[in-house]
């Protein structure tokens, strides 16, 4: 390996050692780095090359925050699924990770609640029967004491009493239909069951869909959680599924104490994931959490990612690049000017119309294909973006020669 590369591993790395400087400070190239090595392409081999060249310059871009945490399902677009009554379960039709949609039978629960109010929904029918007929006597004998009362058969006390006890028994029979809607309605709009029910079965017969109690989707999304199965006995209330629309989940971030005055709700967030390391995502502030973590002094920021194409799966670990309102200046190039020669980031700088430089660099953050350049280059100073493997090469040679 040549002298030169040692040398510059060696600068690199002490740098590396020395408490960070300003961004503007940071772009003067490291005095202990030995920017001798120079070579020469004439005129004709810069064609043939096709070099592309660029001049470096100080650009002010925004200072972002960075932040770390965990991709969880969205709540809002969450829905847990519980039993509504008591019962045992007969079957389940779906397994974790099943797509569902809006109101699939995901199981079906016999329960003595649906014997019940079927019994109540039958004896509220036969008392309307019953009142109908009641409601019909009280009319003929409140009509017969009026005729009674024109041939002064009647007494006026007696009509009035008629009359009274006719009254009662229509309201008598308001009540009892009443009463069969609200039987009915509870059958039908709570167990979702048939009110007439299925009679043409053995007893103890509990799996006939007329007997059972369905368990339906609120709504279409994915199945991330299955907590009964087939004979398991369930209680009112006691969670059954978990239902999640993974076409949006949240991003649950750790910001630090400081930076909490430079966030608002609405900004927009820049989030990557290891799974896919070339590609971000796109987010917007929802939601601060209310306090303060004592240990790691963060606080919670609640980020909302549209993920119509399932890439990204609760529990990944992300990272948010938030773009603060406040900027700041710093040298940035393009990413094909950088080149890796045995292990280091080398750009190629013009020294003269034919002379070029091979000069090491310390290369930062990637904002839009360019990447920021912390030592090793001054503003105003022409580099080459494309078509520089022909000093690349007549370097590695002139190395090899060395050694």
């Amino acid at each position: 390996m040549s002298r030169w590369f040692v040398v510059a591993m060696l600068a690199l790395t002490a740098c590396n050692r020395q408490p960070p400087a300003t961004q503007v400070e940071a772009a003067k190239p490291p005095e202990s780095v030995e920017l001798s090595k120079e070579l020469s392409l004439d005129a004709n081999q810069q064609k043939q090359a096709g070099l592309v060249f660029e001049a470096v310059r100080l650009t002010s871009i925004p200072t972002t925050i960075t932040a770390s945490g965990r991709l969880v399902r969205n709540e809002n677009r969450t829905w847990r699924v519980g039993a509504i009554t008591d019962g045992r379960v007969i079957r389940v039709l779906v397994n974790v990770g099943d797509r569902v949609e809006k109101s699939q039978l995901l199981a079906g629960m016999h329960s003595h609640e649906i014997h019940e109010s079927r019994a109540d929904y039958r004896k509220a029918l036969a008392e309307v029967s019953r009142l109908k007929s009641a409601l019909a006597y009280a009319l003929k004998q409140r009509d017969r004491t009026r005729r009674l009362h024109e041939l002064k058969a009647a007494s006026l006390e007696q009509v009035e009493h008629a009359e009274s006890g006719f009254r009662d028994a229509g309201t008598a029979l308001e009540n009892g239909e009443t009463e069969v809607r609200r039987t009915r309605q509870h059958l039908v709009e709570y167990l979702q069951v048939d009110p007439e029910g299925h009679i043409e079965h053995s007893e103890g017969e509990f799996e006939h869909e007329g007997d059972l109690i369905p368990v339906r989707a609120p709504a279409a999304g994915v199945l991330l959680e299955r907590k009964i199965t087939t004979g398991s006995v369930a209680n009112a209330g006691e969670e059954l599924f978990v239902i999640s629309d993974l076409g949006s989940v949240w991003l649950l971030a750790a910001a630090a104490e400081e930076h909490l005055g430079r966030l608002r709700i609405g900004m927009k967030v820049r989030v990557s994931v290891p799974a896919y390391p070339s590609r971000s995502f796109t987010g917007t502030i929802t939601r601060f959490g209310d306090q303060l973590d004592p240990e790691t002094r963060t606080v919670p920021v609640r980020v909302d990612l549209n993920n119509a194409q399932g890439l990204l799966k609760p529990e990944m670990y992300a990272t948010a690049e938030i773009a603060a309102a406040a900027s700041a200046p710093g040298l940035f190039i393009s990413a094909s000017a950088i080149q890796q020669v045995e292990g280091l980031s080398v750009v190629f700088v013009e020294k003269t119309a034919n002379r070029f430089e091979a000069r090491p660099v310390r290369s930062g953050r990637t904002i839009n294909g360019r990447i920021e350049i912390l030592e090793g280059l001054h503003a105003g100073e022409r580099i080459i973006t494309q078509g520089s493997y022909m000093l690349k090469s007549q370097l590695l040679k002139s190395s090899m020669t060395e050694e």
